[in-house]
């Protein structure tokens, strides 16, 4: 038997948009064999069909261009990074590979690079983190990164699901989670809803690349099957489980433990207020509360560096900006917020329902995302927070929430794993701390 070979995936770069400009930095072939020269193509979609000008001239339902010279030729296309995240922002990117431009309904359509998997890894490693990051990093982030995309592609082939949104709404209650978004025309997008991925211009490295090939193919497993291997950027000091931020169940190797060495990791028990007001303001020994100035600055991006104090961090809201946020974010007019009181925590803190109390009612919101989007511009840092307030406690002025970490919490913590590398501590060790009872595994050659 044939060993199993590297996937090639789709790789969403934009999704539903109006139109785009594209430059190919090289020639390529659409489907007819027609060559297609270096230079700009514009293309918009109308009535459900792609209008191409440019250095391809002409209408379709779906356009091809494969590079005629793989190892050379690459297009570049402007991208929004971070969507919906308060680091959002613009940037212009490059891709190697097959360039697709697909039309979708309500005249958008869809740009997509069909790129080999390991090609694909190299770049959302370089788009997570710095080149500077200690190798043993670079190759732990490469195995979960590699692992988690693996296990969607094991899942959608089982099932046919494209994944979305999960919603468990009951009366007073909205319960939504987004397990990764859903899309039909490809596998994966480009942004943190999925993994980053950036282009080749992040691959700047030759360190970098030859750490990510030492570890080629390799993934984790449980069960033979691809672990779905979560990260976030920092945990604040105790990792969160699955069902707090997404679906119900819950998977053995995402647990809930202490970023901390030695043998007895058992988190602490936050699932009250008194407890989280302690863990926050004493925080324990914990790997992602170890990272200096230095090891910042050497894994994460610049976008990343602008922010700051994130292990522990507040916020303040004036009651009317909270009453605006909730009303415009979940679309429900409570009034005037007057409390906002927890419901349920996971093992990491982190709020899995909470109660919004206004003048004209009350809403109980879940999971960890759809809160931290109802309290702010973009997203809350996390959900691991308690409240304060100023004024009346009947009737507050504002809403003080004292917080811990940045993310969901589950699986490896990035500032973490960054602290565990500095201090010599080798890849395969790291993904056991973050993923026990996980193994390693080589899926393909």
């Amino acid at each position: 038997m044939s060993a199993p070979i590297e996937p090639v995936i789709g790789v969403g770069l934009l999704d539903r948009c109006a139109g785009t400009s594209i430059s190919l930095d090289g020639p390529y072939q659409d489907d007819s064999g027609r060559v297609v020269p270096a230079g700009r193509l514009d293309v918009e979609c109308r009535a459900g069909v792609l209008r191409c000008q440019g250095v391809w001239h002409g209408e379709t339902r779906q356009l091809r261009l494969a590079p005629l010279d793989g190892r050379r030729s690459q297009f570049s296309l402007a991208a929004t990074i971070g969507i919906d995240f308060h680091w959002q922002q613009r940037e212009t990117q490059s891709f190697r590979g097959e360039l697709q431009c697909l039309a979708q309904p309500d005249e958008r359509l869809a740009v997509v690079n069909r790129v080999a998997l390991e090609t694909y890894i190299t770049s959302v490693v370089c788009s997570e983190m710095k080149a500077a990051s200690p190798p043993e990093f670079i190759k732990a982030h490469a195995v979960i990164s590699r692992s988690w995309l693996l296990a969607q592609l094991e899942a959608r082939g089982a099932t046919g699901a494209t994944g979305g949104q999960g919603l468990a709404d009951r009366p007073g209650e909205r319960i939504r989670w987004t397990d990764r978004e859903a899309h039909r025309e490809f596998d994966v997008c480009a942004d943190d809803h999925c993994q980053r991925y950036q282009g080749t211009a992040r691959i700047d490295s030759p360190g970098v690349v030859a750490a990510i090939r030492q570890t080629r193919g390799e993934a984790l497993a449980c069960d033979g099957r691809a672990c779905d291997a979560r990260f976030s950027k920092s945990c604040g000091g105790v990792i969160d489980v699955f069902s707090t931020a997404w679906g119900d169940q819950d998977l053995p190797y995402l647990a809930a433990l202490r970023d901390a060495p030695g043998p007895d990791r058992s988190p602490p028990c936050l699932v009250d207020d008194a407890a989280m007001r302690a863990f926050l303001g004493n925080p324990p020994e914990s790997y992602c509360n170890g990272a200096d100035a230095s090891i910042l600055q050497n894994v994460l991006n610049d976008y990343d560096l602008a922010t700051t104090n994130f292990f522990r961090w507040h916020e303040r809201l004036t009651a009317d900006d909270a009453s605006r946020l909730v009303r415009e974010k979940l679309a429900v007019d409570l009034g005037r917020l007057v409390r906002l009181e927890p419901v349920e925590r996971g093992p990491s803190g982190r709020l899995k329902r909470l109660r919004f109390v206004g003048e004209r009612g009350s809403l109980v919101v879940g999971k960890e995302l759809e809160i931290r989007r109802a309290l702010s511009t973009s997203h809350l840092y996390s959900s691991a927070f308690v409240v304060d307030v100023e004024g009346n406690p009947e009737r507050p002025d504002a809403f003080l929430l004292v917080g811990a970490g940045w993310g969901h919490g589950v699986g490896l913590c990035q500032i973490g794993a960054a602290v565990m590398a500095h201090q010599g501590l080798g890849y395969r060790d790291i993904l056991e701390h973050y993923y026990p009872g996980a193994q390693v595994e080589r899926r393909y050659e």
